[in-house]
């Protein structure tokens, strides 16, 4: 999809929700209309998308050549360091006449100094979250959308191949963790989606975490949770291993799991809602006797953002459509013992479902 035509999207939206304004900071919104990557640091960057007219943004000097690489720049108000930002704004409110307007802004992107210099601005404008209608703009991915995924998967499963045979007990977390980073940079990844969580042993019933100091023990679970980034767009994938041995009542957890994932995975196609798929994957796991173990809902949207809409938990009666990819990851969380989670992604396609990673989901042990 053209810049031209994600703009027409955008307005669209914005038509269809009364916002005369949107404003963007960097991240996965700014980056989806205007193809071009910038950094929320210290110094404010804002990107005002007024129906019908050129976009402007307010932005540092040292910010005008990236700026000016884009496709379609837009008509820019730039600060130095020594003067500061609010004038720049009030120009940029000004141009726009965005006072007695409705504007709508990230509001959970949008960090509050930003809110507040667009406020003092434009005292008299309506300035609202528009994070709602904002998730429409990326939730069907184009083709080109899906084949970035498709290289950030492709690239995520090779780096666990070339790690699983590295990782040896008596090892830390943080040092398989590594192994993992390295190949993913290795074999192209473009950073990672997320931070890597790698945990062993009882650490494992720790949804999310960041590697710890503990050394793998043989017989422990190693629960590894991670992605690659290409294009911009981000993997997710999670397997559960067994390092040297696993006993009876692990295996019988990591087949309760699976068969969740599979039920899910199976029940995913166009019309169901994203609250069936997360009942259809904890009604296995209830069935089994573990349901106060699933700590967490079934899955979550992905593409510039790891988490993104659409997100398949209980009471998100949204229908899901051609185009809209997710993670089916059930799990299910014994603390202080064990945890069991296998995610796969899932592209919803015209007449069912493909499921867009294909590392092996048998009971694998290294």
């Amino acid at each position: 999809m053209t810049e031209c035509a994600r703009l027409a999207k955008l307005h669209a939206i914005m038509r269809a929700n009364g916002l005369d304004i949107v404003a963007l900071i960097p991240g996965a919104n700014h980056r989806y209309i205007s193809g071009a990557t910038h950094l929320a640091l210290e110094r404010p960057i804002v990107a005002f998308y007024p129906l019908d007219a050129q976009p402007v943004a307010v932005i540092p000097e040292l910010e005008i050549p990236l700026f000016q690489r884009h496709a379609q720049p837009p008509r820019l108000f730039s600060y130095a360091d020594a003067q500061g930002c609010a004038k720049a704004f009030q120009a940029a409110i000004q141009a726009m006449g965005a006072n007695g307007q409705t504007m709508g802004v990230e509001g959970g992107n949008m960090r509050f100094f930003e809110g507040e210099l667009i406020r003092q601005a434009a005292p008299k404008a309506q300035v609202i979250d528009a994070d709602s209608a904002l998730t429409e703009l990326r939730l069907h991915k184009d083709p080109a959308e899906i084949d970035s995924l498709r290289q950030a998967i492709a690239i995520s499963e090779a780096a666990l191949h070339a790690s699983l045979p590295h990782i040896k007990a008596g090892m830390t977390e943080i040092e398989a963790a590594r192994i993992l980073e390295g190949h993913i940079s290795a074999l192209g990844g473009q950073g990672l989606a997320f931070d890597t969580i790698l945990h062993a042993g009882p650490n494992t019933a720790l949804p999310h975490s960041a590697p710890l100091p503990y050394r793998i023990q043989p017989g422990d679970p190693l629960i590894i949770d991670f992605g690659a980034k290409f294009a911009g767009y981000c993997a997710d994938i999670t397997r559960v291993c067994f390092v040297g041995s696993v006993n009876s009542a692990q295996r019988k957890l990591y087949a309760v799991v699976l068969a969740a994932n599979q039920a899910a995975r199976a029940a995913a196609k166009p019309g169901a809602t994203a609250d069936s798929l997360d009942r259809t994957a904890r009604q296995v796991i209830i069935d089994a006797g573990y349901g106060p173990l699933m700590r967490h809902r079934a899955g979550h949207g992905i593409g510039l953002l790891a988490h993104e809409a659409p997100y398949i938990t209980l009471g998100n009666t949204r229908r899901l459509e051609a185009g809209m990819v997710f993670t089916i990851e059930p799990g299910i969380y014994r603390m202080g013992e064990i945890g069991i989670r296998i995610e796969d992604v899932v592209l919803i396609t015209d007449d069912g479902a493909e499921c867009l990673s294909s590392f092996p989901r048998e009971l694998l042990v290294i």
